[in-house]
């Protein structure tokens, strides 16, 4: 039994601590997984079972000043961030982007963005919570909750074991991203009054799917390029790009080119059903002028 345990005790350090960045792995929430995976296991029994529960009788909440305030805070801090990461990436290889193992400020620079913007994934979940709440299930989608369940464990990885470096452009581009979505749901926040300016929300879709091309293609990069940066993260970050693209396709599709076909389905259908009417009243007309006329001849033929 004590051999056992020694074993399991040895991966478990070997995994979480021998393996790990030793300059960010005994930052907050960073050391072990465990913390990480609480917060993700009542992230999705809150938001797949109890929430939906409590809430089946319930009224919604009107949450109108805490979205306000919160999704601001989100477009700020996505601000931030995209600042930094352009501050940062001038300095930086495109092609390939080697993790900076020094205890530089350039180093530290790039683990504090890299540490703020894991935590800004885990204040995300929010976003669902809100969904629960207001009961807006139709938008606690498998693609919404798939995404924020992966973006919190990708973003911790990447800040345990290869914090900075090539991975430091899916950080920029998303939080790029989450400027223009965040400032759509500010916005609407408001209320309806705020609807007619909302024309945009299909193109935030659009720009989520240019997302994630550009970052299929940065990176592959590292299947042919050798710059000290771990080739073996690809293998997660390649078919999450591809698998996101395809969910968010398939989202787009659902939600704006069907419903557009749908709505010229009905407009040929109500044209038809208006020209059938229209030929219907017409002959209706003829008949009725038919009967006048045969009436007044009959008429005329009996007077004379």
């Amino acid at each position: 039994m004590s051999i056992e345990n020694a074993t399991e005790t040895g991966i478990w350090d070997f995994l979480f601590t021998e393996l790990a960045d030793k300059r960010t792995n005994d930052w907050f929430l960073i050391k072990s997984p465990l913390p990480l995976c609480a917060i993700m296991l009542c992230y999705l029994y809150f938001v797949l079972s109890w929430g939906p529960r409590i809430m089946r009788d319930r009224k919604p909440f009107r949450l109108e000043k805490i979205l306000i305030v919160y999704n601001a805070l989100q477009v700020a801090v996505s601000v931030w961030l995209v600042y930094e990461y352009c501050a940062i990436w001038r300095h930086c290889n495109w092609r390939c982007q080697p993790v900076d193992y020094s205890t530089s400020y350039k180093f530290y620079r790039e683990a504090r963005v890299g540490y703020v913007y894991f935590l800004a994934k885990i204040s995300e979940l929010l976003d669902t919570v809100f969904f629960v709440l207001r009961k807006n299930e139709r938008q606690i989608t498998f693609l919404h909750v798939y995404h924020h369940t992966v973006m919190p464990v990708i973003s911790y990885g990447a800040l345990k074991y290869y914090p900075g470096g090539h991975g430091m452009f899916i950080g920029w581009i998303n939080s790029f991203v989450h400027i223009v979505m965040y400032c759509y749901y500010l916005l609407s926040s408001f209320g309806p009054k705020m609807q007619k300016y909302l024309w945009w929300k299909k193109y935030i879709t659009n720009l989520q799917m240019i997302q994630f091309g550009i970052v299929f293609l940065h990176q592959t990069q590292l299947l042919y390029n050798d710059c000290d940066f771990p080739r073996w993260s690809a293998a997660f970050t390649l078919p999450n790009a591809v698998f996101f693209y395809f969910l968010f396709n398939n989202f787009y599709q659902q939600s704006y080119s069907n419903r557009k076909n749908k709505n010229d389905k009905l407009k040929t259908e109500e044209q038809h059903s208006s020209t059938i009417m229209d030929k219907y009243e017409n002959n209706n007309e003829k008949c009725q002028q038919n009967s006048n006329d045969t009436a007044i001849v009959l008429y005329n033929k009996k007077v004379s």
